[in-house]
This record gives structure tokens, sequence and C-alpha cells, in this order.
């Protein structure tokens, strides 16, 4: 974590008492809210987070009163700042003709050495075509070749010499001759060209079928496959602004790869992946797009995947600003940078309505599906009047074409829970199986992380936060170097007024299992590891417990609640804890490169 704060002191109609038990962010987000949504919203407690970090005194602010207070750059992962710097397009030209006219000569006769004289005339001949600007020339085959190891190694050859050229094995009509056809790759140095030998004598082989291209047809063979560009938003969750996107290109939003969602309520800017689409049409949408923009464009050879970042670095302003003095501020903040802070799973994870997401994974993981479709689709406290009207209408009369036509398609859930029921009633687990795969997997991970934060409180509340203890889970140093990111959204936390689309990417991405130890009295005789390097699972199939009290809450709570993590009541593998890998997540973070200023405003 990155960050910068600027801290302002407002006249505040807001009066407090001595500090509350609940966390800074808690607190700030309470100012920052309208009374509907704090009533709505959860509290700390409820999800496990119940400790500080440091018992100094601290201060309140109003966190986020503006979306502009929260600026997020997401941070590469070689450590560069992504900004938005540019709307140029990139050079789309290939340059490659001076060198592999110098190379000619030399790749001929390596050719004349793999295939014998023949062949080597008639891939000179095609090659001559091809530079005389001929882009329709028609395609070469090239002699009999039984031998399977030798046509691969021809593959090979054309993939590394002559990459605008495209090789596929056909077959004679008797069923037994097979030969390497030769074209001409679509892009600068020729559009696809037409199939056959060139000649109007039927030659008895099958070089009429359509070219084993495989996504490369239409895409110039010099670019990267995947469009790389930073998104610029304000005010907007990664999805939404995605998705507005996307139906501005014709994608679907899933089309689009990202390394983590950023805040709703913040301006943020991060990098995005798109596979084979132009830079040229994002750059038109500009013009179009509101509280959005798109550019610094690249082309690549991979897509970004959740977790491929280094973090984030954030520009925070708390506004409201209650303390005692200048002087407890600077005490506070620098016991922040020192100390760090538990590093709890935020409100996010959890939703903000008043059916948290961790109580329908709760539901699955018992196998009460009737139970979790009810707790998605139900009224809830604090929702606007005409929503909830929408769902005591479907509670009281069950009518699923009126529910559908009326739920805004944000509400991905309780559309496709209601269209699945519809087309079966009463099928409870098939309706939940019809929630995109990722959403439904967030209510279990969710679970998960509502574990680990008690968890979490509880390492804190009985042993403190000073150091290693005999039973803590521990990163290995053997495997510090390699990476340690099992949640790439763990530094998302601080939405106020998410939905569940805005949640729908913050999910885990396929855990990183890293391997750790129980600290035993000689690692901590030789003080071998750090509280930094301290984690806690989040539990699975391949994920151990703590040597010590705090193992027991896991098991504690889940049995409160009618789970078990070592076993599942039913069959369906998708919402079991036992099919899950697991993870770990570090116990306490320290904010790197942190830095603040006060100031005053009238």
């Amino acid at each position: 974590m990155r960050c910068r704060h600027f801290l302002t002191s407002l006249l505040s109609p807001l009066s407090f008492a001595n500090p509350p038990s609940r966390p800074l962010a808690s607190r700030a987000r309470a100012v920052a809210q309208p009374p509907a949504q704090r009533r709505a919203a959860l509290a700390e407690p409820d999800v496990g987070i119940s400790r500080f970090a440091s018992s100094l005194p601290g201060f309140r602010g109003a966190l986020k009163q503006r979306y502009s207070d929260f600026v997020v750059h997401e941070v590469a992962r070689d450590g560069t700042l992504v900004r938005l710097t540019s709307f140029d397009l990139p050079d789309e030209r290939a340059d490659t003709d001076d060198e592999a006219d110098a190379d000619l000569p030399h790749a001929l006769e390596s050719f004349r050495l793999l295939c014998g004289d023949a062949d080597c005339e008639a891939l000179r001949g095609f090659l001559s075509r091809v530079s005389e600007g001929d882009s329709d020339v028609s395609p070469i085959i090239l002699s009999p070749d039984a031998d399977k190891a030798h046509r691969l190694e021809v593959h090979d050859f054309f993939k590394r010499n002559f990459i605008f050229l495209v090789t596929d094995t056909v077959e004679h009509s008797d069923g037994v001759q097979r030969c390497i056809r030769v074209r001409l790759r679509s892009g600068p140095r020729g559009r696809r060209n037409r199939t056959g030998t060139g000649s109007s004598e039927p030659s008895g082989w099958r070089d009429d079928r359509p070219f084993d291209s495989r996504g490369s047809v239409t895409w110039p063979y010099h670019l990267g496959k995947f469009l790389r560009f930073h998104l610029y938003k304000e005010n907007k969750d990664t999805q939404e602004a995605l998705r507005v996107i996307g139906k501005m290109l014709g994608l679907q939003p899933r089309s689009f790869r990202i390394a983590g969602t950023k805040d709703k309520r913040a301006i943020t800017t991060q990098q995005v992946t798109l596979f084979k689409v132009h830079a040229s049409r994002l750059a038109a949408l500009n013009n179009k797009l509101t509280g959005i923009k798109v550019g610094d464009f690249n082309y690549v050879k991979e897509g970004l995947v959740l977790g491929q970042l280094m973090g984030n670095r954030f520009t925070i302003t708390l506004r409201s600003v209650i303390a005692e003095s200048e002087d407890m501020i600077k005490v506070a903040v620098d016991g922040l940078i020192k100390s760090g802070f538990i590093n709890y799973y935020g409100l996010q994870r959890f939703g903000s309505a008043s059916v948290p997401t961790h109580l329908v994974g709760a539901a699955l993981l018992r196998g009460e599906w009737r139970s979790a479709v009810s707790l998605i689709l139900d009224p809830r406290e604090g929702e606007c009047d005409d929503m909830n009207g929408v769902r005591e209408h479907y509670k009281e009369h069950g009518d699923i074409d009126v529910a559908i036509r009326n739920f805004p398609r944000r509400l991905i859930a309780e559309r496709a829970i209601l269209q699945r029921l519809k087309k079966y009633p009463g099928n409870y687990l098939q309706a939940l199986m019809a929630i995109p795969r990722t959403l439904r997997l967030m209510y279990v991970h969710s679970y998960q992380s509502y574990l680990w934060n008690h968890a979490a409180s509880m390492r804190a509340g009985i042993y403190g936060l000073s150091g290693v203890i005999e039973g803590d889970l521990v990163y290995k140093k053997e495997c510090l170097g390699e990476g340690t990111v099992t949640d790439a959204s763990e530094n998302n936390d601080d939405h106020t007024n998410t939905s569940e689309m805005d949640i729908f990417a913050e999910t885990l991405p396929e855990e990183t299992i890293q391997s750790v130890k129980i600290a035993d009295s000689e690692d901590l005789l030789k003080a071998v590891y750090t509280l930094e390097d301290v984690v806690l699972p989040l539990p699975g199939s391949e994920t151990l417990f703590p040597g010590n009290e705090v193992a027991g809450i896991y098991h504690e709570i889940a049995n409160k609640d009618g789970i078990s993590l070592t076993e599942s009541t039913h069959g369906v593998k998708e919402f079991s804890i036992t099919s899950m890998k697991g993870g770990y997540r570090r116990v306490l973070q320290r904010p790197i490169d942190c830095e603040w200023i006060f100031f005053h405003t009238i």
C-alpha cells in the first residue's frame, strides 16, 4: 500500500465523545454517508473488525466526502505508476522489410537444406511474387512429406524465419499423402489470399479447405494480440465503466481483463487489456464518454490477470478533521506509518445491503438452497422504496415475470435466479447455479473472509501485535521472494455504496498457496521471523491452521453457523470449503512511502 494523506480542518456540526470502539474507517464512513445508507450499512464489528494495530487515541475525519478526495493510481508489476498521459495512437505499421530482405538469402539456403531444391525454388518464386506487390498471391504446396517430425520442423522454420507467412498441413485425396501448404498472412504485407496452388490443373490435394488460422486471419501479424490501455474514471465502479465501454464497442464485459477493481467513489487510473481490438476504436470513444477516459495505448502479447499488480498508490483527503491538536494528528499518522494496520477485509467484501454476502455464503455452505435464494431476493432494510416494492410484490405474489421486468439489470444475481426459476420452478439449486460463477463464488469467499477477520481480531486481542509468538503461521523465508498475493482485491475495501455487480470481480482469484510453517520455539529464539511474516488462513483443503488458540476461532464460529470446515454436508463442490484450495493473508500491513500534509480551510 502506498499513500499520501491531506488532512483538512473544517468547521463541523458533528461532535464526538470519547473514541468509540470502532475503527477509523467505520467512523469516517459514518460521516460521509447519507442517513438512509448509514442505517442499512454493516458495522465493522458485525464482520469481525474490532481491533486497532495501535493504542494511540487517533482522530476523526470524513472519508470520501467528495469522490475527488480519494485518488487511486495502480502500481504495475514493474513498479510503474499508472497514469493517463497520452491519447496518441500507437504506430501499427510493420517495419520488418529491410531486415527480412537482408536475411532472405541465408533463410532460403537453410530452407534448401531442410526441404530440397524443388521446394526451395517454389518458395523463392512465391516470395518474388509477394515482393512485387501481388497481395492476392496463391498459396504453394510443398512436396509430400510422410515424416510428421520433419513437418513440425518445417512449420517451426517458417515461424522463425518468415513471420509474414502461415503454414498448415493438407492431405491428398488418396487419404495417405500429406504436404505443407504455405500462404501469405494477413497484415501490412498482404491481405487474406485465396486457396489453391495457382494451377488450373486438378492436383488431388485437398487445398480448398479453410486455413487453420485460429484467430490469426484478420489481426496484423506484427502486433501483440492484446491492446493494453489506461482506464481513467471518476465516481464509477470499474465494472460499470467497462460495461459502458463494452456496450459502445459491442463487447461483453468479460472481454476486458484487469489486475484488480478500483474504488467507486474515487478518481482512479488502472491498466486494462482487451483481445484483438484496435486502439483507434477505443480512442474514438473519448468524446462520447462521461467521467471515463482511455489512453496510453500499447499492444502486448499477454492479457492481464487478477493480482498482476504491485499495489495501489492512494492520495486521500480527510475532511472535517477533529483532534485534540495538530500534534496529536502527527502522532497518530506517525503511528500508522510505524505500526501499520490490521489487514482486515473491509465492508466491501461483505456488500452494503442489510443482507451481507457472508450470510448467503453460510447458507450455501450448509446446503440450504431455498434459504440462500430468499436472502438474495427478499426485501431489504435501507433499500429504496421502489426496489423494495418489487421484492415485496414477488415475495407476496410470486410473479416472476413482473419481478424480472422491474429488477434493474445491475441486479445480476436476482435476475439470473428468477429466469432460472421460471424455467425450473422450485429448483433452487439450479436457480443459484444460474448466477455467474464469479459472483456466486463471491458468497462463499466472503464467508472465508468473515472467518479471517475474526481470527485476526482474536490474534491481536490475545497475543497483541508486538511480535511473532509460538504457533503462528509464517511464510517460509525461502518462499518470501515469490509472489505472496492471494487476494487481488485486498486494497479495495473502501466502497461505501456497493451493489452486487460492484463486487462481481472482487472475489478471490485462484489462490497461490505459499509454503508456510508453524513458528516454533527455535524460530523465536533465533528471531528468524517478524510480525510482518505472520499470516492467517482463508480456510480450504490445502491450508494449515495456526498451532495456537487462534485456530479454535475458525471452528468455533463455523460450528455456530452450522458449518463444517473439514467435510461437506452436500455434494455440490462449488459451495464447499473443503473443495477450495484456500489461501493466506498477512495479518499486518504497513503503508509504503506514506506522507501527509495538514492545512486549514474556511
